[in-house]
C-alpha cells in the first residue's frame, strides 16, 4: 500500500487504497464516502441485546463522515477568494522549492492552469488541512461530482511524497 504525505507539513493525507486518478499531470482526484461511526469504542461484554437495543445502538452516537477526513484525521478550515490565492501563492512557491529543476517549468504552467479552474469554481470547494494544521501545508480540496452527491479530494501532485507501507 502507498501512502501520501504532504511535503511540506508530513502530514498523511491519503492513500492508494482509495480510487483515484491524476488529472492534467498536476493533481490527484480521489473518490471517498460518506460512512457511519459510532463514537467511542464497541466493547463486547459477551451479551446478546436485544433486537430494540440493538437498533438503538446503532442509531445512539453514530455521525456519518467523510472516510478520507476520518481516516486521516483532515481538519476543515475556510478560505474566502483572497485568501486562498495568497496561501496558494505562498504553497506553490514552497512545492517548487522541492522539486527538481526539471519539474518546475511544467509545474508552475500545470499549476497555473489548475488554479484558475480552482477560482472559477470557488464556491463549490471545501478545504481541508492535514492533522498538525500546518499553515504552510497543503489545503486540500473537497468537491462533488457531477451527480452532486460523490465526493471526492482535489490533492496536489507535487505536494505530495508516496511511502510505502
Amino acid at each position: 500500500m502507498l501512502l501520501y504525505e504532504d511535503i511540506i507539513s508530513g502530514d498523511e493525507l491519503f492513500s492508494d487504497a482509495f480510487p483515484m486518478k491524476e488529472v492534467d499531470g498536476i493533481v490527484y482526484e480521489v473518490d471517498c464516502a460518506m460512512i457511519v461511526v459510532k463514537a467511542g469504542a464497541d466493547v463486547d461484554i459477551g451479551a446478546n441485546p436485544s433486537a430494540e437495543e440493538q437498533d438503538e445502538a446503532l442509531e445512539d452516537g453514530a455521525t456519518s463522515v467523510n472516510n478520507i477526513v476520518h481516516s486521516f484525521r483532515l481538519q476543515s478550515t475556510s478560505f474566502d477568494k483572497k485568501s486562498y490565492l495568497a496561501y496558494l501563492k505562498g504553497y506553490m512557491k514552497a512545492v517548487k522549492e522541492k522539486l527538481p529543476a526539471e519539474r518546475v517549468a511544467e509545474f508552475e504552467k500545470g499549476a497555473a492552469a489548475y488554479a484558475k479552474k480552482i477560482i472559477a469554481n470557488f464556491k463549490d470547494f471545501e478545504f481541508y488541512t492535514g492533522e498538525n494544521m500546518n499553515p504552510d501545508g497543503m489545503v486540500a480540496l473537497l468537491n462533488y461530482r457531477e451527480d452532486g452527491v460523490t465526493p471526492y479530494f482535489t490533492f496536489w501532485k507535487d505536494g505530495t511524497k508516496q511511502v510505502k507501507l
